[in-house]
């Protein structure tokens, strides 16, 4: 009987240790961790002695000093936050605070080193934004920070968005975010003989963030929009593209070169170079936010030639006359207009983490006998820093008769990639131009 009862003791042991065993492993299993590059997420406040390098944060040395990380998630739950860091010399006690929560932590490891700083609750799915401040130190600097490690369930973390390398140079433009872009829809009676497109764009007060392009009427082959390009300077912005591909404006051959055939009395001209090469030209003009602008594109096919000229005009809406920027004559062409979109995009890596919108209002297409087509549709698309999950903060819709476009600044709701729009039609006459009195 004794030995009966040992022998269920021990199976039911058995069983029990196994059972525990088990649990273990499917809660490791079911538990996720992914590191966060400070170099492709982090951010500095302005002003501070830290700096934020590839490798990560150095120099941190104020208590003045802010630094922060965006992640974002896809549910809400528990996570256990690191970082990995060094302390040169001394010990150093640092705050970490995220979700509402804040954590105090001293170091003092020499070496680089995984350190736990606490644990948070991620109250719902979107951004988290994490902020490191330095409390009190006896060496030069709090800390060295190369990563921050979340630890987490897999309903949590699965398919959360941040830069997580740097191939590609993705850490450069993770910080300038994510580019979005309308796509438009040409009426059937005018996609194959577009000679003019009319767009106006409207900026919120508040969205003309340093470092944003507000790109009105692209084509294939360029692009023409207003940009703020410093705290005091404004430009409106036209460049057509050299067929021939290079970085280097320098090395295309002169059949393949963009020709300046006229351009405004207040209009720069020059190359570009960098993401691919061709002709530019560019006029100061103060815009402002609010006000509504008027962009108009032409092109002029030569199909003997192969060639294809293209004439871009700025309005002020509030002052009526149209200004001439440029008319260029690029190679390798001799078709109508193609490929007709609009884009908003963050050139400066410093203000990545601002918010920028953009409304564009009142497109329209007119075809080479001179009929008016209103353009009402279109679809939402967004470069590989979205399509690669890096970032989600990018969102286009329609807000009445008005596309709009937003992207940067870490909020939470966005749209999906090839969203088809439609915007109300106007309900207007179309804008009267003088097609011949143009300048």
């Amino acid at each position: 009987m004794n030995m009966k009862r040992t022998t269920l003791f021990l199976l039911t042991f058995q069983f029990l240790l196994s059972t525990i065993c088990l649990a273990k492993v499917k809660q490791t299993a079911e538990s996720e961790t992914i590191t966060i590059p400070l170099g492709g997420n982090g951010w500095v406040n302005e002003n501070s002695t830290a700096s934020l390098k590839k490798e990560g944060i150095t120099n941190w040395s104020a208590a003045s000093d802010v630094i922060t990380i965006y992640f974002r998630t896809e549910a809400a739950g528990q996570a256990e936050l690191s970082l990995k860091l060094s302390v040169p010399e001394g010990k150093s006690k640092i705050s970490l605070t995220a979700e509402g929560t804040t954590l105090v932590k001293e170091v003092g490891n020499l070496g680089s080193a995984l350190v736990k700083i606490g644990n948070i609750t991620i109250k719902r799915p979107g951004y988290v934004k994490v902020e490191l401040k330095g409390i009190s130190k006896t060496g030069g600097v709090f800390a060295e920070v190369s990563d921050l490690v979340v630890s987490g369930s897999i309903e949590l973390l699965k398919g959360a968005a941040y830069v997580k390398n740097n191939e590609g140079n993705y850490f450069y433009w993770g910080h300038r975010g994510p580019s979005v872009h309308l796509g438009y829809k040409i009426p059937t009676e005018a996609q194959n003989n577009t000679e003019w497109f009319y767009n106006e764009i409207q900026v919120p007060v508040g969205e003309d963030k340093l470092g944003t392009y507000f790109m009105s009427n692209g084509f294939s082959g360029g692009y023409f929009g207003m940009q703020v390009n410093s705290s005091t300077e404004r430009r409106v912005l036209f460049s057509i593209w050299s067929p021939f591909s290079t970085d280097d404006p320098k090395s295309i051959p002169d059949s393949m070169k963009v020709i300046l055939l006229k351009k405004g009395e207040k209009t720069k001209t020059g190359e570009f170079g960098n993401e691919g090469s061709g002709g530019q030209s560019y006029m100061f003009y103060p815009w402002k936010a609010g006000k509504i602008y008027a962009f108009l594109i032409r092109a002029q096919p030569n199909t003997d030639k192969k060639t294809t000229i293209y004439t871009a005009y700025f309005k002020d809406l509030e002052k009526g006359n149209w200004q001439l920027v440029a008319s260029f004559e690029r190679p390798k062409s001799g078709e109508y207009l193609k490929g007709l979109h609009s884009f908003l995009e963050n050139f400066s890596p410093s203000t990545g983490d601002q918010s920028r919108k953009a409304n564009y209002k009142n497109q329209w297409a007119i075809d080479a006998q001179g009929n008016w087509h209103e353009v009402t549709e279109a679809t939402f698309t967004a470069d590989a820093t979205a399509r690669e999950n890096y970032r989600k903060d990018y969102a286009g819709g329609t807000e009445g008769s008005s596309f709009f476009l937003k992207n940067c600044g870490f909020f939470n709701d966005f749209t999906p990639i090839k969203t088809p729009l439609q915007r109300k039609a106007s309900g207007k006459e179309h804008p009267e131009i003088d097609f011949k009195k143009l300048p």
